[in-house]
């Protein structure tokens, strides 16, 4: 993340008569926003089968319905991230959130698959204003010498709503009785006021505004000019892709291969987010410590692999726990930090949230495809393997991209942007 205008203190200069916010509220504050985001894109998982059956919605069928919400998500990317950098950044986000809460909630009153289609889409559309916004606003708030552990901190609310969600999925559908409808009603509420509370604690600093008239910019494209953004670029596609097939079918493939109970898929899927969080964030910490985030690359992606392939060749559950676990500590969440920090630290400060709208676009993109393909996959072989086996072969060339990356280790940390901005 770029610390274009963060100062020593972790603050930022606020709107004129506006008291400045710390860092810390704005770390928290976008905590819940990704633990919310990602309880209302995992409640739908451990409902598939019975939204399948209601519906007469095969596997590629099921995981068309998560293509459409990514493929809309994703396409909103560069676009919000524009609007953001010349509007304004918070404004986006709220808007965003009000939408997908409401289109959550309705979500669960549909009663045809199309609307079913449609109301995931534009709750696809709102979540797609919050990550290159965020981000941008975030690196201007977050001190320089805690870059990589404060998006560590931010990313942590996405392990937190990956096990929010399908846990309480899982218990408000089957333990509770309230069918697969029930869980969208119950997280759209505290969405909506999660984004409200943003509006009121955050204060976005006035400097990023009168920059948006400062002068003529950057164009997105020219991004694609820098060496360490295309090979980001090209990993976090490759993360995010296996990372999408293990959230959107680990409950099915648990339920139908391992015989794990329907009630109980939610709870051992969400083993995969729980070991995410002290993982990113000691991989963050050493990330911050060095200087340098290529060392660690290499050192997840083969491990990602490791997990995935014994999740496949796991002959026990105690195996297939140790996969998951082994997954969390090393697949994409514990991934993301050093991900966000080599995006920020190589796009122009002038249009930051248009490149991180750009890289979520990008990895985004992934998720499209992840949930459809894999039950395609499934559909026409019959076994989950071929999937699990697409997603290994990915994370092989997000290794190689990692080995082209070019950083170097600074000599001593350097608060200001010019010294500590990384180029290609």
């Amino acid at each position: 993340m770029t610390d274009a205008v963060s100062t020593a203190a972790g603050t930022a200069s606020p709107r004129p008569g506006r008291a400045p916010t710390k860092w810390w509220v704005v770390a928290l504050m976008f905590f819940l926003g990704w633990m919310f985001i990602y309880a209302d894109r995992t409640i739908l998982n451990p409902v598939m089968s019975e939204i399948g059956a209601e519906f007469g919605l095969d596997k590629a069928g099921l995981g068309l319905l998560n293509s459409v919400f990514f493929l809309v998500y994703a396409l909103v990317q560069v676009p919000s991230g524009m609007i953001g950098d010349r509007f304004g950044r918070l404004k986006l986000i709220v808007l965003g959130f009000v939408i997908f809460g409401l289109f959550t909630g309705l979500t669960g009153v549909v009663g045809g698959v199309g609307m079913l289609f449609l109301m995931r889409a534009v709750a696809g559309f709102g979540q797609g204003f919050y990550y290159g916004p965020q981000y941008s606003l975030s690196g201007e708030m977050i001190p320089g010498r805690l870059r990589t552990l404060g998006s560590a901190i931010i990313n942590s609310g996405q392990a937190f709503g990956i096990s929010l969600g399908l846990m309480a999925s899982s218990w408000i559908a089957f333990d509770l009785g309230g069918g697969w409808r029930a869980p969208f009603y119950v997280f759209a509420v505290p969405t909506i006021l999660v984004g409200l509370l943003m509006w009121v604690l955050i204060r976005e600093p006035r400097a990023h505004v009168d920059a948006a008239d400062a002068g003529p910019k950057p164009s997105v494209l020219s991004l694609f000019r820098v060496r360490n953004l295309v090979l980001t670029f090209v990993m976090v596609f490759c993360s995010i892709y296996g990372f999408f097939v293990m959230i959107t079918w680990l409950p099915t493939y648990l339920a139908e291969v391992r015989g794990v109970e329907a009630s109980q898929t939610g709870f051992v899927s969400s083993l995969v987010a729980w070991t995410s969080v002290p993982a990113a964030l000691l991989i963050a910490w050493i990330s911050d410590r060095i200087g340098v985030r290529k060392p660690l690359l290499l050192m997840v992606f083969p491990l990602a692999i490791a997990s995935i392939l014994l999740l496949v060749l796991a002959p026990s559950m105690p195996l297939v726990i140790l996969a998951l676990v082994m997954y969390g500590f090393f697949g994409k969440l514990a991934t993301d930090p050093l991900l966000i920090s080599l995006c920020g630290l190589n796009s122009p400060a002038s249009i930051t949230a248009s490149a991180f709208g750009l890289f979520n676009f990008i990895g985004m993109s992934s998720s499209i495809l992840a949930p459809y393909v894999t039950g395609l996959l499934v559909d026409v072989t019959g076994s989950w393997n071929a999937g699990f086996y697409l997603a290994i072969g990915l994370l092989a060339i997000a290794i190689v991209a990692a080995l082209g990356l070019r950083e170097n280790r600074p000599a001593a940390p350097a608060p200001s942007p010019s010294d500590s901005r990384e180029r290609a």
